[in-house]
């Protein structure tokens, strides 16, 4: 089996779980408590791959300094490292405001784990991989086009990529030369809407279709997921979640699915078990899914028509 190359970012993930909702300017509030785990887009992606035991390469940049550091360590515990030299730049974080509601906010600081140098990809066999997962932030950075450049390079690659809120913010030609290379676009309900300027999730769809020429898959929080593959679209139900924080949702989603298609389900099955992934990650803390809650998933589990939603649904 090729393996799926995860091109992205690692980062020092602070969540801190507020009293009740974010402040306003000028409140003094308490929070319930923070801590600092192992995140990033790439990283979770491939924490989710892992998991399916698929093989990948986690093809992501970690910095100097305290957060840099942090990572190395936790990396290292974990037996992951990067092909990628030490940047001699900080690494960055990302600060996750958690509502009482389960909603977070992020506010990112920038650093060495968003740019791609484009003789580092000279360190890749492309003939080691058949899958390429690429985010929106590593796009829009000033390095970007190093990217791009390594994926127009490799045409067999298929691409998937998640560009999360960036899509309507990164370079118009970047986006062009994206799409042209046909990926399989992830992104949620609001992100397709505002791609396409539709007014239904069908339209929203076909018109990002008729862009990329290939699958759209459209995450519907409390709804399930859609996707549109050309020919037909379907929306695939949502498994039952208790929403605990949204840390990390959208990553396993699209990291499940990947994993699945390698293993050799079919789409419609991939995102079944990613909804039933990314449930149990809205229902734990953080990003994260420990090794022993993966392995209790059942991926049999009832569509909410068959049994009642709980408290709250996925939000992807």
């Amino acid at each position: 089996m090729k393996k799926i190359l995860v091109i992205g970012s690692t980062v020092v993930d602070v969540i801190i779980n507020l009293e009740e909702y974010l402040p306003k300017t000028g409140q003094d509030v308490h929070i319930r408590s923070q801590k600092m785990s192992l995140g990033g887009c790439a990283y979770n992606v491939s924490d989710s791959i892992r998991h399916f035991q698929v093989p990948y390469v986690l093809f992501s940049p970690v910095g100097t300094g305290a957060y840099g550091d942090f990572l190395r360590n936790a990396l290292a515990q974990k037996g992951i490292s990067s092909p990628i030299p030490t940047p001699a730049m900080d690494n960055g974080c990302c600060y996750c405001f958690i509502e009482k509601t389960g909603e977070r906010t992020f506010i990112s600081y920038h650093g060495a784990e968003y740019l791609f140098k484009k003789e580092w990809f000279s360190l890749l066999d492309p003939e080691e991989f058949d899958f390429v997962y690429i985010c929106g932030l590593e796009i829009e950075e000033r390095t970007g086009n190093n990217i791009i450049e390594f994926l127009e390079k490799n045409p067999r690659l298929t691409v998937f990529f998640a560009p999360g809120p960036r899509l309507t913010v990164i370079e118009p030609e970047r986006i062009r030369r994206l799409f042209a290379l046909s990926p399989v676009l992830h992104v949620n309900e609001t992100e397709a809407m505002e791609a396409s300027h539709k007014n239904t999730i069908t339209e929203a769809a076909a018109e990002l279709f008729s862009l990329t020429h290939n699958t759209v898959i459209i995450t519907l929080g409390k709804e399930g997921c859609y996707y549109y593959d050309g020919k037909k679209g379907e929306q695939i139900p949502p498994c039952p979640a208790i929403q605990t924080d949204t840390i990390g949702a959208g990553d396993s989603h699209i990291g499940s699915v990947m994993a699945c298609l390698k293993q050799g389900d079919d789409l419609a099955e991939a995102i079944r078990k990613a909804n039933r992934v990314a449930a149990e990650v809205v229902g734990t803390t953080g990003a994260l899914l420990p090794d022993d809650v993966f392995q209790s998933l059942e991926f049999n589990y009832k569509s909410p028509g068959q049994q009642p939603c709980g408290e709250a649904c996925l939000h992807a």
